[in-house]
């Protein structure tokens, strides 16, 4: 009899804790609704933002792999003189480093200048799709405060509104504009910062890559720009 109460006591506090969290959910959902209208476009651009990072650090991350035997196997196929074996190890390899490489490959017996042009072509392609969308982001950290902002002053046009309508100033007057003051201003500013931050953690990705695709490049005419190459 004891046990069966005591697992009745558990299931009841088991339910009163989901019943809570339900609860504290709700509470939070409708205080965001109590933010208006303006609510509307910076839940979409807070998903916008959240949809460009995580896709674009997922591309950046598989981007930046080192392959860390690619340039060792170019440079032993290129000081055998097998430049068709440089040129599949670059083909086989689908990174932007292989692809920079092999357009320098394809044009072995030319100019060191035109390898290195066509190199430098290729790698302002290659940083171009690392780079796609993510100028989004700091446009979603400029506008986002702004409609925040927007909110703020409907709140006050509201609560102006409220009190004029109740023919003075209470705290049911003034609670509603309030509402949509603070969250809409609170919210704008959270995507705001979360936008500003997501677009300097991938440029900051970018830029060690770029740096690394810089120096194999370097390693890499170098290579071809030795005597008897």
């Amino acid at each position: 009899m004891q046990e069966n109460l005591t697992v009745d006591s558990v299931n009841a506090v088991q339910q009163q804790a989901v019943q809570l969290a339900t609860d504290e959910n709700l509470n939070l959902i409708q205080l965001l609704m109590k933010g208006g209208w303006i609510m509307i476009p910076i839940v979409f651009l807070l998903f916008l933002a959240l949809v460009i990072f995580f896709e674009r650090y997922i591309t950046i991350r598989k981007a930046s792999r080192s392959d860390s035997g690619l340039l060792s196997q170019i440079k032993s196929n290129v000081m055998s003189g097998r430049l068709d074996a440089a040129i599949a190890v670059c083909r086989s390899s689908n990174s932007a480093l292989a692809r920079m490489l092999q357009k320098g490959l394809a044009r072995v017996g030319r100019p060191i200048k035109d390898i290195e042009g066509a190199i430098e072509n290729a790698g302002k392609l290659e940083v171009s799709k690392l780079e796609k969308n993510i100028n989004i982001l700091g446009i979603v950290a400029g506008i986002a405060p702004m409609l925040g902002f927007v909110g703020t002053i409907f709140g006050v046009i509201q609560i102006f509104r409220d009190v004029e309508m109740a023919g003075g100033i209470d705290i049911g007057s003034v609670s509603g504009g309030l509402y949509v003051k603070m969250i809409a201003s609170a919210s704008g500013l959270t995507v705001g910062i979360l936008a500003y931050i997501g677009y300097h953690v991938l440029n900051m990705m970018v830029e060690r890559l770029i740096l690394r695709m810089e120096t194999d490049s370097v390693e890499f005419i170098d290579l071809l720009d030795e005597p008897g190459v």
